[in-house]
């Protein structure tokens, strides 16, 4: 057999096994590009199984393009909290708002217009492109480029931009004429279901009769790719601190800066355990100077925390770092505290430039551009109220300029944390944290 009959061979039997298999996603029950956009920029990086609650509750709250656009910033990171990978909630937002601007609220038709918007790339928009509008467009992402390395032999290393030109081009040309939308989903689908990447099940496989991968024995082998480097560990202390006074049953938290890595969301503070820690698989470090050097931390902020023992150990996992985080309860002090400042000071002595200038190097290498305030819609009274009440909360830290306020466990509700964090506050309010290490 030709290769043009190896290409209609599974043109063919993969649109004949879709047809029968598909799974009923709540996206494809509607030709609606807004969803389709949703979907598609929901499941990078993450399973369909995990993102089906989570689109039915987006779609629920953001129906259409105009109420995503007109949201607030917060409420779309709540809604999105938990999905990771949270530049896709603002650049998702920031263009509906030039979706409203540009082309009054309708999901354009162009390649080209659709590519502009920020976010999209050239796989979503083939995808919008091919399933809403059932144009006759490429949408090539991981899943596809394993397929066809696969059943056309391709050893092409797929992490390359040429390889995946060749597989754009190579895609197109499968389509069928008229069945672009049912034909990309369903190579996805294949690849999602069957051609999986350690375990392909080619005994179930539609086009295994013609897959040159497996005739030759290298299904296992194929895709070619490079690996990537393993992610930078991070040791990091984290101050839990317990208010008093007419901050009882409240923790306080920390806003993250308007740009960069988690931009704008709130966590609880931490600081970088040492130098050696960014760079080094440093084990934990020991609780007397980490709890001297988190007190030391916050004094310099503005507040006087005592740090009473070890709570927890957690771990938040980026694509190239990971946060090894070791959790302490803390109890808030009077500003009058003696013990504290001379504890404060030794502590920033042993935070020095050093691991200032390694956290900046962090901050720096995991650097997203968010859209500002100035380019989001203008407020409605209720987000202007909530901008308000947020703001008589909140205080400025004195040292790095974060904004800190104090939380109950009702606040969680409104303010998005990294999943982190939310499991650990979570955990704090249930009691979980009542008993610590001394």
């Amino acid at each position: 057999m030709g290769l043009m009959e190896q290409k209609q061979h599974f043109s063919v039997n993969l649109l004949d096994w879709y047809m029968i298999n598909r799974r009923d996603l709540p996206w494809r029950r509607h030709n609606n590009p807004y969803f389709t956009w949703v979907s598609e920029i929901m499941l990078q990086q993450t399973r369909v199984d995990t993102v089906i609650p989570y689109f039915n509750r987006f779609i629920a709250n953001f129906p259409t393009v105009q109420a995503l656009a007109e949201a607030a910033e917060e409420d779309v990171l709540k809604n999105w909290e938990g999905l990771g990978y949270y530049s896709r909630a603002r650049n998702l937002q920031a263009a509906a708002q030039q979706v409203m601007e540009l082309h009054g609220g309708e999901m354009p038709q162009d390649k080209q217009a659709i590519f502009a918007l920020k976010g999209v790339g050239p796989y979503t928009a083939g995808a919008i492109l091919s399933i809403a509008f059932n144009q006759p467009q490429p949408a090539v992402d991981g899943n596809v480029m394993r397929v066809l390395s696969r059943y056309f032999l391709i050893d092409e290393d797929i992490m390359k931009g040429s390889t995946r030109v060749l597989m754009e081009e190579l895609a197109g040309e499968l389509i069928p004429e008229g069945r672009a939308r049912d034909f990309n989903q369903a190579l996805m689908e294949l690849g999602a279901l069957v051609c999986t990447p350690k375990a392909p099940h080619c005994l179930t496989c539609p086009v295994m009769e013609q897959c040159s991968g497996r005739i030759a024995g290298r299904e296992l082998t194929l895709p070619v790719k490079t690996k990537a480097k393993p992610p930078r560990p991070e040791q990091r202390l984290v101050a839990l601190v317990e208010g008093r006074g007419e901050h009882r049953g409240q923790v306080l938290v920390r806003q993250r800066p308007a740009t960069g890595l988690l931009a704008r969301m709130w966590e609880l503070p931490h600081v970088l355990a040492a130098p050696a820690a960014a760079g080094k698989a440093a084990g934990p470090l020991a609780d007397e100077p980490a709890m001297a050097l988190l007190a030391g931390s916050l004094w310099a902020e503005g507040f006087a925390a005592r740090p009473e023992g070890l709570a927890t150990h957690a771990e938040h996992v980026f694509s190239h770092i990971v946060w090894n985080l070791q959790v302490y309860k803390c109890t808030e002090q009077d500003q009058g505290s003696e013990e504290l400042p001379l504890m404060a000071a030794e502590a920033r002595a042993a935070y020095d430039a050093d691991a200032q200038a390694a956290a900046k190097e962090t901050a720096a290498s995991m650097l997203d551009v968010t859209p500002s305030a100035s380019d989001l819609v203008g407020e409605s009274v209720t987000e202007a109220a909530d901008t308000a009440y947020n703001s008589a909360l909140s205080q400025t830290g004195k040292g790095d300029g974060l904004i800190y306020r104090w939380i109950g466990p009702k606040d969680m509700d409104k303010l998005a944390f990294p999943n982190v964090f939310l499991k650990l506050l979570s955990s704090y309010f249930a009691g979980a944290y009542d008993e610590v290490k001394e």
